[in-house]
């Protein structure tokens, strides 16, 4: 797929949002990305993960055993994603706050593809990571619908984008939406 389908996409499902925006990172943006209103349009969304899938299906990667994805917005993605690759697909969930294996074990070297909606920073990818190496078994690659950080997240792995974004971040304290006194919001993750 091109850039711009992947963006009309995006724009017609209402998933590509303009405005003042607190990311999960604590960063502030002018964009965001809100996967649950691409979720909405469930063709449009395994047309996308099929693309993505494709991508990871062109690398060598050597086989990959399972899709494992953190909850809660990657869950989808990863369960379209393991379906375009003939997978299995598990998810880590919150509890307090950290990812942790409450439904399903990481069966020992097994070879895991990590998907995500949204990377920005990356956090939840590895805190995913970790506990797939903790279980014993070895993350392979990551892949992720929309990759804000423009190519600069590094998991150590090769990582699939469909799309990559660089839109505007700013800490707190000098984002200019905040100084000119327009109110944030924090749509989710």
């Amino acid at each position: 797929m091109q850039t711009d389908e992947i963006l009309q996409d995006l724009e017609s499902t209402g998933a590509l949002l303009s405005g003042h925006f607190e990311l999960r990172s604590k960063l502030h943006s002018d964009r965001f990305f809100q996967c649950a209103l691409l979720q909405r349009h469930p063709r449009v969304f395994a047309r996308l993960c099929a693309a993505l899938a494709a991508k990871v299906e062109a690398a060598d990667l050597g086989g990959l055993d399972c899709v494992i994805a953190p909850a809660l917005g990657g869950i989808v993605a990863g369960h379209e994603l393991a379906r375009a690759l003939d997978l299995r697909s598990i998810f880590a969930e919150k509890v307090d706050g950290k990812l942790v294996m409450r439904r399903f074990a990481i069966e020992p070297g097994a070879r895991y593809l990590i998907a995500e909606d949204v990377v920005t920073r990356g956090g939840r990818v590895q805190e995913t990571i970790d506990l797939v190496r903790e279980g014993g078994g070895k993350p392979v690659a990551v892949a992720v619908l929309v990759d804000r950080s423009a190519g600069q997240a590094d998991f150590g792995m090769p990582l699939f984008s469909l799309l990559e974004m660089a839109p505007q971040v700013w800490e707190p304290t000098e984002c200019p939406l905040c100084k000119a006194g327009q109110p944030f919001v924090h749509p989710g993750s």
